[in-house]
């Protein structure tokens, strides 16, 4: 579970703390697979330390170190243990939480420790003077035992400012004991960027410590205030991917390292590794089960996405004129939205996007333009079915698809028995390949028998539809588009197995815009698997 190949670690660390502090978020339930899976992600991106977990007092987490230890191979990072001081009145040597923290066989252990004087009296109903030893003596034993150990000084802003010589005499204690560095922690996210910055400067001015960085985003400044504290001279930072915590989450770890690497001009992570920063996200979302925030800084996808007219004019003349760096350097993309919005140069940017050279062809633009704007203004949109546009683009600029089928017909029926089973069955009628093709077929609700009909009903004709399948469908309705009424609108994302593509329908009527969806996914799949 060692790293093979590393930055020198002994300039600056990243220190990533998803598997432990990330994992507090409200929702988020690892397993150790999903730990062990998420730490090869994380050592992808070059980080130079991950905390795996609190082995002694979680279960899971002491499984986590025994199958790390045989089963990680990490070529960045190094795997680190996260535990407490001792308890009160004890020696350090016999607190079995210590030694669960040996027995993990992680080279770098994190110890816990209280630097808020009103938490040692009322949290561990202890004296300073106690709190005091039971980080010296827990450091010098484990020192003693060849583990190098870092301190993270829980709630270290909100205890200097309550007694700044206690909190002070936290770090002396842990440095002078053995400790390498001293994370100070904004353990209740409070803090702003200048008051930190601040605190981190005195306390580097009036120890000798290596002071590194914890932040909660509970102002939504846990970046800032992270950056804030390397400005003022720590070299150590700790965050979690995503962002993810608990309450309001972590400093996210893919932001500041960015910001470090881009802005700051620290190479904090191999150059070749943050390229995958995008992909890592994404994959860590995925193994989380968290949806990816679509609008998160660097590797969101909607990052480098452009809607206004006005800044797509601008990007197709230098995509840096609307964008703060090359959205390759962290693995990500810039993308063009088509909506009410857009412009010819919009349209023009999103089909060469699309593989479609639109530049100097005014009269389709034109067309495309005020076709998007007239569709959108009875409820469709365009921002999130890229396949529906391009169906929509091909029109206009007269591409001659084949038919590939025509709908005679369609219905859907819910019935319940006396029992209380429900069940859903469609019955589709298709011209296709010079033949009428009726299906039923039984689904889970009526998107979803309408949707295996048809498929199953074109399959006779088209065998390269079996490869597809409904993964995603939205419903929003959509309050008075036309002045009267309601329209409703349905979003759909269908995949061949090898990659997506979504689809849009509308109609006063759910199950009538949800077929409208189905049939654009359906056709969109034929034309990419180039069905003559």
């Amino acid at each position: 579970m060692t790293n093979s190949s590393s930055l020198d670690a002994s300039a600056f660390h990243i220190y990533d703390t998803t598997l432990r502090d990330g994992a507090q978020q409200e929702g988020l339930n690892l397993s150790v697979q999903d730990k062990l899976n998420i730490a090869k992600h994380l050592d992808s991106l070059g980080v130079g330390y991950i905390e795996g977990g609190w082995p002694g007092a979680n279960p899971k987490d002491t499984e986590f170190f025994a199958k790390a230890h045989s089963d990680l191979k990490l070529k960045y990072a190094t795997l680190a243990a996260f535990g407490s001081t001792r308890r009160p009145n004890v020696k350090a040597q016999d607190d079995p939480q210590v030694r669960a923290l040996l027995d993990s066989k992680a080279q770098v252990i994190t110890l816990v420790a209280k630097s808020f004087d009103r938490h040692v009296e009322l949290a561990l109903k202890t004296t300073l003077e106690e709190n005091i030893a039971m980080i010296k003596d827990t450091v010098a034993f484990l020192t003693a035992e060849g583990r190098r150990v870092f301190l993270d000084a829980e709630h270290f802003f909100d205890g200097y400012r309550s007694n700044k010589n206690f909190a002070l005499e936290v770090v002396n204690a842990a440095t002078q004991s053995g400790a390498e560095i001293v994370a100070l922690c904004d353990t209740n996210g409070g803090m702003l960027p200048n008051e930190l910055g601040e605190v981190v400067h005195e306390v580097l001015s009036a120890t000798k410590a290596r002071i590194g960085i914890h932040c909660h985003d509970d102002t939504n400044c846990a970046v800032a205030n992270t950056l804030s504290a390397v400005d003022a001279g720590a070299t150590h930072v700790q965050g979690t991917a995503n962002g993810y915590g608990e309450r309001s989450g972590n400093a996210n770890l893919f932001s500041v390292v960015a910001n470090l690497q881009f802005k700051k001009g620290k190479i904090v992570v191999p150059s070749d590794a943050i390229k995958e920063m995008t992909r890592i996200a994404h994959a860590v979302s995925e193994i989380t089960n968290i949806n990816p925030n679509q609008h998160q800084p660097y590797v969101g996808f909607s990052a480098f996405a452009h809607k206004a007219g006005l800044h797509a004019s601008a990007v197709k003349i230098d995509p840096m004129l609307y964008q703060h760096i090359d959205p390759v350097l962290v693995g990500n993309d810039m993308r063009t939205l088509v909506s009410d919005m857009a412009g010819r140069a919009s349209i023009e940017l999103k089909g060469k996007e699309m593989g479609y050279n639109l530049e100097g062809n005014k009269e389709v633009l034109t067309s495309v333009v005020e076709k998007v704007k007239e569709m959108e203004s009875r409820g469709y949109t365009f921002e999130a079915a890229d396949a529906s546009f391009e169906l929509l683009l091909r029109n206009e600029l007269g591409e001659k698809d084949p038919k590939y089928f025509t709908v005679e017909s369609w219905k859907a029926t819910v019935e319940q028995s006396e029992n209380g089973e429900v069940t859903t069955e469609a019955v589709v009628k298709v011209n296709a390949g010079g033949k009428v093709l009726e299906q039923t077929s039984r689904g889970n609700g009526p998107v979803n028998a309408l949707d295996k009909a048809l498929r199953a009903a074109l399959e006779k004709i088209y065998p390269e539809l079996a490869k597809l399948e409904l993964i995603d469908y939205k419903v929003r309705i959509l309050e008075g588009v036309k002045g009267t009424g309601a329209v409703t609108r349905v979003l759909i994302e269908t995949t061949d197995g090898n990659s997506q593509w979504d689809t849009v329908g509308v109609h006063e009527n759910v199950i009538a815009a949800s077929w409208n969806a189905i049939s654009d996914a359906v056709t969109y799949g034929l034309l990419k698997a180039n069905v003559k």
